[in-house]
């Protein structure tokens, strides 16, 4: 009998709702039993094929307990364990970005240890293999202190610390992200295949590894690790020499960069592939919900991004066997590096995650237009990220504040005013603004699109341009990156738009 790596002393489990105990066994092994004494909460487990499962009735928060697992003559026994809030914290590079790294990290680090804040980071292997039971063999839970929460994801920690904070209840965070990857990575390969204009991900890579064996594509990944290994140290080294290096430059010192490197069955950034190594494992570990913060890495393929979130969404609240569970995202803030036209591309993935936030239940959408810095994809200030996916836990899943005070005004009409447009507003309280207000445009009957005049009516925007005599169209930000002046009266930036959303 043994439980899912998960599982560990120190974790936290879910209040309030039946918590999943899960793990291998034997043929041999038929009953399981699982415990909480100090709270009187028992199960029995299923077996069957080799795994076990037990359900354990719905506990209050509390604070330190035992979880007892016991098969026959054998007794497991996991100490100060918590029942509280637990979250996993999913997507890509900004959300992995460490706490140790943040702008405010080494003071958030100094004083961590005061918080009631505990995290588990999923192992990040590339392969379901001997390496990843290694690395699972030697993780598990830890409480926050200076030194513990070094690594821990910065919006994971901040979100965590002002929900605990509010709750009064332990709050566990799930690590299980990694940097550069597709949504497309996250998913089961069934969820990609079902709608055609998403299997394009998996047609790709198929036509990618096809007549490659297993060993060429292992050692062909294997050689491109110990390149870019190399590689990344002349980069870095670079960097640290000539701090305001160009790209087209470093290339011409370090050679190719590779990344991501050969497609194949040990790349992580392959479709499905930790899905496969990574939500997996600690699937079905019972949770309050998801919060997501990904996109970036989908930018060549915004138009088909709302339908990519959306199915992996319907993935993970199947695997966790409630389709129900909160799913909080983070939109896109402004970016775009110095050297890059601006294709708008986010704007794009900005909308589909309106979209989604707007036609998908129990989810919530953190805008976060001003967190974005020019030049660098990965900003250093998560705090208002976790600050604003707090907000949005408040106001859709724990219900302790209304939308007005938690989200930004939506866009939802206009009306033609001669040759003015008046856009309205839902959740819209008015809006203030940090000098001119900027980033509107209109359009008329030829779909071409000009800076426009905005102002300000309580809380509608009037918009007009002198070349455009009848407007047919607007839209609000649709770029990459730009300064963000405009803030409804809650303090949020009023998110990316367009009238004619397609």
């Amino acid at each position: 009998m043994k439980a899912a790596s998960v599982f560990s002393d120190n974790m936290v489990l879910q209040r309030r709702a039946n918590v999943r105990i899960f793990g291998t066994c034997s043929a041999y092994e038929r009953k399981i039993t699982v415990r909480i004494p100090e709270l009187g909460v028992y199960a029995e487990a299923c077996t069957e094929d080799g795994k076990w499962e037990a359900v354990l009735p719905p506990m209050e928060a509390c604070e330190s307990c035992t979880l007892e697992l016991t098969c026959g003559a054998v007794k497991k026994i996991f100490r100060s364990v918590a029942v509280g809030e637990v979250w996993l914290a999913g997507g890509q590079s900004n959300m992995e970005f460490e706490l140790q790294n943040d702008k405010n990290g080494q003071a958030a680090l100094a004083s961590c240890g005061e918080e009631n804040v505990r995290f588990y980071y999923t192992p990040k292997c590339g392969m379901n293999d001997d390496e990843l039971l290694k690395a699972e063999a030697n993780t598990g839970w830890m409480t926050a202190s200076p030194e513990n929460s070094r690594a821990w994801s910065a919006v994971g920690y901040y979100f965590a610390k002002e929900l605990s904070r509010r709750l009064g209840v332990t709050v566990g965070i799930i690590g299980c992200n990694w940097g550069g990857t597709s949504a497309s990575a996250w998913m089961d390969r069934k969820y990609l295949e079902q709608d055609d204009r998403i299997s394009v991900y998996i047609r790709e890579y198929d036509e990618a590894v096809k007549g490659r064996s297993d060993q060429e594509m292992i050692e062909e990944y294997n050689e491109y690790c110990e390149y870019q290994s190399a590689w990344e140290k002349r980069m870095q080294k670079c960097y640290e020499e000539e701090p305001d290096i160009s790209w087209d430059e470093v290339i011409a010192r370090c050679g190719e960069n590779r990344y991501p490197g050969p497609v194949g069955i040990s790349n992580p950034m392959r479709p499905c592939g930790l899905y496969e190594t990574m939500i997996s494992r600690v699937c079905p570990y019972t949770l309050r919900g998801f919060l997501y913060y990904q996109g970036e890495s989908d930018d060549h393929r915004p138009d088909t991004y709302y339908v990519l979130l959306k199915a992996l969404i319907e993935n993970w609240r199947r695997d966790w066997k409630d389709d129900t569970l909160p799913f909080l995202m983070v939109q896109l803030p402004m970016f775009r590096y110095a050297a890059d036209p601006d294709y708008g591309h986010w704007a794009v993935i900005r909308e589909a995650q309106m979209r989604v936030y707007q036609t998908v239940k129990n989810t919530g959408l953190a805008v976060a237009l001003d967190c974005g810095e020019f030049n660098n994809i990965h900003p250093v200030d998560k705090a208002p990220v976790g600050h604003r996916l707090y907000l949005q836990a408040l106001s859709e899943v724990y219900g302790l504040a209304q939308k007005k005070e938690t989200s930004p005004a939506v866009y939802r009409a206009y009306s033609v005013e001669g040759s003015c447009m008046r856009l309205y507003f839902d959740n819209c309280g008015g809006f203030t603004c940090c000098g001119e207000v900027s980033g509107f445009e209109i359009a008329g009957a030829d779909e071409i699109y000009h800076p426009a005049k905005a102002e300000i009516c309580g809380e509608t925007i009037l918009l007009s341009c002198d070349e455009v005599s009848y407007p047919v169209s607007a839209r609000y930000q649709w770029i990459n990156y730009a300064e963000v002046s405009l803030f409804c009266k809650n303090g949020l930036p009023l998110s990316t738009f367009r009238t004619n959303r397609i």
